[in-house]
């Protein structure tokens, strides 16, 4: 299905037509074999970041394409309707760079052309096995030691964790609480930092997610980010970002099931005619094109408040909340509109039932950002 799209500029839909060309010819060809098989893309990463669109939203002094945040999850929608993983492995990585380029300083930021050009992948150290939804529990410590920080402890379900260059740890410099976190970036080859055995996934198998040890791992003093204490602050501030990055891929893996499911009911015949054509069948259809429909307009309408500069907390809590549970609705009514046909593996829709459920989860359980939601309208 075609989707209408009001760009700001002559440049964003160029931008959106090279993302379209990409998708159609690197990632929807590979998709399927890759998440057979279990193996991470990582050369598609780089010919995404060759071509630009790794760093969309950073200034172009930075190396990035200076593109309002707008753009940027137009594209991630649809490299998340070709395969979800590699959206999802963009958005991870655009987050891996959002301390360094918001809270870095002068000399941190010369990291940036290589980490938003693809050649540097990156990761976000900050779950860890006992501290799920309350990342300011978290037990990793940094210790100083001369011109360096002993980095000891584990995090857990890192994305990219086995095969990144570089990671954002979030660790513990202080006293007990948020006010006692630091944030450091690690090079992923330094001693004593060791990832773990890949976890076995539902879905998104080609992405790596794995826990991470690290054992006094020696991190130089210059690498830390904004500051001791300033880690809990650049941490929430970064997944307001990235909740809006996942919002826009289950909007996207939402559209190709929907458009999988339409094609698959225009010619299934049954009783003498197309399924599409019964009422019970198209009206869930219509009811999938519309939910898509407002939770693109709810993710682009809190990008454009952050374009702006105004507060968006609470608006890409909201998106991520409703895209998420939008998108394993349409993906289960899809798989739902093939029949048994649904759920076997000739079909893509019973991939795109088990990828949707882990959007639910990332960057903040959905219950999580229901809370968020709740106490803002508490203060009123």
């Amino acid at each position: 299905m075609t989707v209408d799209r009001i760009l700001p500029t002559d440049e964003a839909h160029d931008l959106l037509d090279l993302a379209t060309e990409l998708a159609d010819r690197e990632l929807a060809p590979k998709a399927a074999d890759f998440e057979e098989r279990a193996e991470f893309p990582r050369d598609v990463l780089r010919t995404l970041g060759r071509s630009g669109l790794l760093g969309l939203p950073y200034p172009e002094e930075h190396g990035g394409a200076a593109q309002p945040y707008e753009v940027y999850l137009q594209v991630l929608e649809i490299l998340a309707s070709r395969w979800l993983a590699v959206a999802e492995a963009v958005s991870v990585h655009t987050l891996s760079c959002y301390p360094v380029a918001a809270f870095g300083s002068d000399e941190q930021r010369k990291l940036l052309p290589d980490l938003l050009g693809g050649e540097l992948l990156g990761a976000y150290c900050l779950s860890e096995p006992q501290g799920g939804s309350d990342a300011a529990a978290l037990d990793t410590r940094a210790v100083r030691d001369g011109d360096a920080y002993l980095v000891s402890g584990t995090k857990a379900w890192i994305t990219h964790a086995r095969t990144a260059d570089f990671y954002n740890v979030f660790c513990r410099t202080g006293g007990p609480g948020p006010k006692g976190i630091s944030c450091l970036l690690a090079d992923a080859g330094t001693a004593g930092i060791t990832p773990q055995a890949a976890e076995r996934t539902m879905g998104l198998r080609s992405s790596p997610v794995a826990q991470i040890a690290f054992d006094e791992a020696r991190v130089p003093a210059d690498r830390l980010i904004g500051g001791e204490g300033a880690g809990f602050t650049i941490a929430m501030s970064a997944l307001d970002s990235g909740r809006l990055g996942i919002a826009a891929c289950a909007v996207g893996l939402a559209q190709a099931a929907l458009d999988y499911a339409i094609g698959y009911a225009r010619e299934r015949q049954q009783f003498g005619r197309a399924i599409i054509d019964f009422q019970g069948l198209g009206f869930t259809l219509a009811d999938a094109a519309t939910q898509i429909s407002a939770a693109r307009a709810l993710t682009l309408a809190a990008a454009r408040l952050r374009d702006a500069g105004r507060p968006y907390s609470i608006e890409a809590a909201k998106a991520k909340l409703f895209a998420t549970d939008m998108a394993m609705r349409v993906t289960t009514d899809a798989v739902q509109v093939l029949g048994g046909a649904g759920y076997v593996s000739d079909h893509p829709v019973e991939r795109y039932m088990r990828e949707a459920k882990v959007l639910q989860i990332v960057e903040g359980t959905n219950q999580i950002q229901r809370l968020v939601i709740s106490r803002a309208l508490a203060k009123g």
